[in-house]
């Protein structure tokens, strides 16, 4: 298999630019989804992105397709080890990496549910804490950044639409 970033990169961006709706509607959706996908919480995310965009009232779709972008096999590592980090500095307890790098081999191994869910107990509800609070905490700089570019770029897409409607 071949991999083609230029082609996945430009597959995601007419999607997203295809999509209609309100623009911060979809911009609320887009937030959600960064949201959710940058927090450690992976065997999670569709439920959880459904649920709060629902109660954003952002669009579901936009969500589950900022939420896959940003949450990846590429991704993930960093954004856990970072999220790890924030939350160690941010609490009394220190915590090793080697509790956090159970979660992250159960997810790298198979990626099914019952065994992330079981790499989950393993590490401790401390660990889960300093993980999921460090991750909430990375992930409020770019839920913000991406809100007003998805906005920008939703309502720019909008007026372009508009305009090329008058003129037809």
């Amino acid at each position: 298999m071949k991999i083609e970033p230029q082609r996945t990169i430009r597959y995601y961006y007419l999607k997203f630019i295809r999509l209609k709706g309100d623009p911060s509607s979809l911009a609320r959706g887009v937030a959600v989804g960064t949201f959710i996908g940058i927090t450690p919480t992976i065997p999670f995310h569709t439920v959880m992105t459904l649920a709060l965009a629902f109660l954003l009232r952002g669009s579901k779709v936009a969500a589950l397709l900022s939420s896959v972008i940003v949450s990846n096999p590429l991704t993930f590592f960093p954004q856990y080890y970072f999220s790890w980090q924030i939350g160690n500095w941010l609490t009394p307890g220190k915590h090793s990496w080697d509790e956090v790098s159970v979660l992250i081999d159960a997810i790298l191994k198979d990626g099914k549910f019952s065994e992330t869910l079981a790499a989950f107990g393993k590490i401790g509800i401390n660990s889960l804490l300093i993980l999921i609070g460090g991750g909430i905490i990375l992930a409020i700089p770019f839920t913000i950044g991406f809100y007003f570019l998805s906005y920008w770029l939703f309502r720019s897409i909008r007026n372009k639409r508009r305009e090329k409607k008058i003129l037809s």
